[in-house]
């Protein structure tokens, strides 16, 4: 909770339908009696998952619900900018969680202004990444808003609530509706973008992730012996066409075609140990299919359309870039400056790529663009046509520092 003094009159709270944001509906009402809860959830391409969500959020002790369609937001305001960055967290991740909590925490304060709510709320614990980056997103855009966040409350945990065992415990003995139960205990968070999976066996990094964990792609020894290509078609570095079918406007459609055939071929799965912001280290499975092969084709966009320096410079803020996404800090002016130039750089990143599906492996076979800096005379071994003796001076000039130390060695 954040340091106001006053109880909260009214609360819109982020919520998924799942075992956390379940209990603290109705802990909530136990907390501050005779608040107004609003519960938020945004579909963000997580399935059959909002089915009947708010008929559960009002069971569960919801005043109102609203359930918004962020799909094309997410997909073009959100993941496609991010993509044209090409940032990662730590190689792997491809940031599905992080780009998403920005997005949804944007709207919960627009639904909170809307109705007039003192406070917003979210379900995520005091150890994880998603704690910061809802309220990074709060204070940066209302910071008059009161924070709510039962995990941090010691009533909370006072009331028996420390881990998911417990909550679900809780669940059983409020009349709670959920899915969970102590056998299946994955932790998952699934959107457009990607999906994520923690917990159970996944946490002990001696343990090989069951199987049983994927739940949009399989496994590579289920993958077709065959392999798939895919042609993307892009423009300024957006994703617009997809095996030559037109895209425009319907990013989130685009990404979801992706999915279901980077899917099929097991493509996108990560078993990363990660170092989280708040200071440990986690494991988690992750499955992003049409994430992982946007990137794969707009690299090889970026590597025949983008000049040395500028593509050297783009690939180093890239990592300032994912780590700011990673730390919750979407809405931080660094973030949109660097954003100017990496928008600026893709101006140029226009064409057709060709993927190669194959047992899990996305692989970049082809690439052409009208913008393309790639001189086949001048890469091929054939002389002709190119003063070879100016290499002569440039060695040497270029060499020039490491001459004069190794002379120094010497003497």
């Amino acid at each position: 909770m954040s340091a106001a003094s006053s109880s909260p009159k009214k609360i819109v709270l982020a919520y998924s339908g799942g075992l956390d944001t379940s209990v603290i509906l109705p802990w909530l009402k136990s907390r501050y009696p005779g608040v107004k809860l609003y519960a938020f959830a945004a579909e963000l391409g997580q399935g059959d998952e909002l089915e009947a969500i708010e008929d559960k959020a009002r069971k569960s002790g919801a005043d109102g619900v609203l359930v918004k369609d962020l799909r094309k937001e997410f997909a073009e305001e959100y993941c496609f900018p991010m993509l044209r960055a090409h940032a990662t967290y730590e190689q792997d991740y491809l940031l599905g969680t992080s780009i998403a909590r920005p997005l949804i925490a944007k709207h919960q304060v627009l639904y909170a202004q809307k109705i007039g709510a003192d406070a917003v709320g979210h379900g995520a614990t005091g150890k994880g990444n998603d704690q910061v980056r809802f309220e990074l997103t709060y204070q940066a855009l209302n910071p008059a808003l009161q924070i709510i966040s039962p995990w941090k409350d010691p009533q909370f945990l006072a009331d028996g609530l420390t881990d998911r065992e417990t909550a679900i415990d809780y669940a059983r003995k409020h009349g709670i509706p959920i899915l969970q139960t102590k056998k299946k205990i994955y932790s998952q968070d699934r959107n457009l973008w990607h999906i994520s999976h923690e917990g159970a066996e996944i946490e002990d990094p001696a343990s090989e992730p069951n199987e049983r964990v994927y739940a949009i792609s399989v496994p590579p020894s289920k993958a077709p012996n065959r392999a798939e290509y895919v042609t993307i078609d892009f423009e300024a570095g957006v994703p617009v066409a997809v095996n030559k079918k037109k895209f425009h406007g319907r990013g989130h459609g685009l990404i979801a075609l992706l999915n279901e055939i980077g899917g099929r071929h097991a493509v996108g799965q990560v078993t990363l140990v990660e170092n989280r912001l708040v200071g440990m280290k986690s494991r988690g499975v992750y499955e992003t299919p049409g994430g992982t092969i946007l990137y794969e084709a707009h690299k090889a966009l970026e590597q025949i359309c983008l000049e040395r320096e500028l593509y050297h410079e783009k690939q180093r803020i890239a990592l300032k870039y994912g780590e700011l996404v990673y730390y919750g800090q979407w809405f931080h002016p660094l973030r949109e400056a660097l954003q100017s130039f990496i928008d600026h750089a893709n101006k140029v990143v226009t064409g057709q790529v060709k993927v190669k599906l194959y047992k899990g492996r996305a692989t970049a076979v082809s690439a052409t663009s009208p913008q393309s800096l790639y001189d086949t005379n001048l890469a091929s071994f054939a002389m002709a046509n190119f003063d070879v003796t100016a290499a002569r001076g440039f060695i040497d000039l270029f060499g020039l520092p490491m001459k004069v130390r190794g002379l120094r060695q010497q003497s």
